[in-house]
């Protein structure tokens, strides 16, 4: 029987790694002690590193979505904006952030801590590599900015791949945070909003054409727009939110405004209707209802305390 390993938050048993490979003759057959090895073991082991990459990707950019605005609060409050605007200083920073959310997610996800020091590591080395170039003027602030984040794809790569195989950390979830990490597609999109609410303002009147659109693109993508009334309606929808654009610029002004506020906040009714997944994943339906709902209401407040 294939040994899997229990989290404690859940009664899911999860498959452990393949085991390394190794000089020992392969039995003829499968015993109960041994699975017959298959074609497929490789591929999913691919497939979870990708996985588990992916992951920390999103993890990263949650970093610095939700660390950003506060560390220019911090820096107006202690007069320190200039220097956290320095290019050596703001690489650290933004690594910093990348870390801090990497660090979160690897540990929900029960990495050991050894793992998540060299994924630290991995963050900051690229940056504090060229460092040094850059300040003896070989290279300029977007090379730094750019070489470590291109520095650091490689550097995840070589750490997810060297603890691919290691078992996963004993750890004990609050039941509030699985719940949170079950509806991380919410969390994600009002993180996507932290900034605005302390610049607040209203999206251009194209930008409604995305709400549609998207379905469609993603439908096409799943194949899943062949059912009975499936594409008519899409199709409906895009037609809706093209005439509220039109007549959206065509008005301009407050009343633009208000009718931008209004559309994006109506397609969370629109997301509502497909959190059953049959054009679109549920997690997308719930990522595309927050975010439409805190963009409406980061656009209402922008009206609200503009003068008419």
């Amino acid at each position: 029987m294939e040994n899997t390993r229990m989290y404690a938050d859940s009664l899911t048993a999860v498959p452990s790694p393949a085991p390394l490979p190794t000089d020992e003759p392969t039995p003829s057959a499968p015993t109960p002690t041994s699975a017959a090895p298959t074609a497929a073991a490789p591929a999913s082991s691919r497939w979870r590193l990708l996985w588990h990459l992916g992951e920390m990707a999103v993890a990263m950019v949650a970093g610095m979505l939700l660390l950003g605005p506060l560390w220019e609060l911090a820096g107006t409050a202690l007069g320190v904006g200039d220097a956290l605007a320095r290019p050596e200083v703001a690489a650290l920073v933004m690594a910093t952030n990348m870390t801090v959310g990497m660090t979160v997610g690897m540990r929900y996800r029960a990495h050991r801590w050894q793992a998540v020091g060299e994924m630290a590591a991995a963050m900051y080395v690229p940056f504090l590599l060229l460092l040094v170039p850059f300040w003896a003027g070989l290279i300029d602030a977007d090379a730094l900015m750019l070489g470590g984040h291109l520095l650091m794809i490689p550097a995840m790569v070589l750490v997810a791949l060297r603890h691919r195989h290691e078992a996963s950390a004993p750890v004990r979830r609050n039941r509030v945070v699985v719940a949170l990490a079950h509806r991380w597609p919410a969390g994600l999109a009002l993180l996507m909003t932290v900034d605005m609410w302390f610049d607040p303002s209203v999206l251009s009147p194209w930008t409604m054409l995305v709400l549609p659109g998207g379905y469609l693109v993603i439908g096409v993508a799943r194949r899943t727009l062949g059912g009975r009334g499936v594409l008519a309606t899409q199709l409906a929808g895009l037609a809706i939110w093209v005439a509220l654009t039109l007549v959206a610029v065509l008005a301009g002004g407050r009343t633009a405004a208000w009718l931008v506020a209004f559309g994006w906040l109506a397609h969370a009714g629109w997301d509502l209707a497909h959190r059953n997944g049959r054009v679109v994943p549920r997690g997308y339906a719930q990522f595309c209802v927050v975010l439409d709902v805190a963009l409406a209401a980061v656009m209402v407040l922008a009206i609200l305390t503009t003068d008419a």
